[in-house]
């Protein structure tokens, strides 16, 4: 696994088409009892080289009901995005996930982590590579079915503060969904699970979460 994370930390393969160059930021372990697999970095994340060391990521870190050191701790979370890299800026949000980071390097972690319990689809991306047919026809219908996809998966929107209007327009989302998303979690992390603490205002640089 340690060799697997310095090859992906090292890649270049997208340099050309990245607008503030390569930073692969990615956290993974041989022990990881739950995988949350998102979308790209954002440029906060570019920055620090944390993953979801941002507004997004607070938002995830409450719906799961996490604190800070739970989430950054390997050996029990992995955090893989579907694009290892920033992509840069588009008319509306940050660009997709670059294409070719998948294909590279998600069947080749996936293989080093036997002891994944639950799996985090976050967004349309994450939930269409990994759910395949089985997704729905958006990340409303696929979140709405998340039943359909237990125990091995749980399909999340994305947290993102621009998502603001679609949590009020979908209040099962807080009430269905949530609920059942912090027990797989508690169950899936076991006894070292930690909730109900606050964040604390610094972040940390967990070291296998830089490249």
């Amino acid at each position: 696994m340690d060799l697997l994370l310095t090859e992906i930390r090292a890649c270049t393969t997208c340099a050309a088409h990245l607008p503030l160059g390569p930073r692969p930021v990615v956290q993974a372990s041989a022990g990881a009892r739950l995988l949350i697999v998102g979308q790209a970095p954002s440029l906060t994340v570019h920055q620090t080289g944390v993953p979801w060391d941002d507004k997004s990521g607070d938002q995830l870190r409450r719906w799961l009901g996490v604190d800070r050191d739970t989430f950054y701790d390997a050996t029990r979370i992995a955090l893989v995005p579907m694009g290892y890299c920033y992509p840069g800026r588009g008319t509306s949000g940050d660009l997709p996930p670059r294409k070719e980071c998948a294909p590279l390097w998600q069947q080749r972690l996936l293989a080093q982590m036997p002891h994944v319990e639950l799996t985090l689809l976050v967004g349309q991306y994450a939930q269409r590579h990994l759910l395949g047919s089985r997704a729905r026809g958006g990340v409303t219908e696929t979140v709405e079915a998340f039943a359909d996809y237990a125990p091995r998966f749980i399909p999340l929107p994305h947290p993102s503060p621009r998502n603001t209007g679609w949590f009020k327009h979908h209040p099962w989302f807080e009430s269905e969904v949530l609920p059942v998303l912090r027990e797989r979690v508690r169950q899936a992390l076991g006894p070292r699970f930690v909730a109900g603490r606050s964040e604390p205002a610094a972040s940390p640089a967990p070291s296998n979460a830089i490249p």
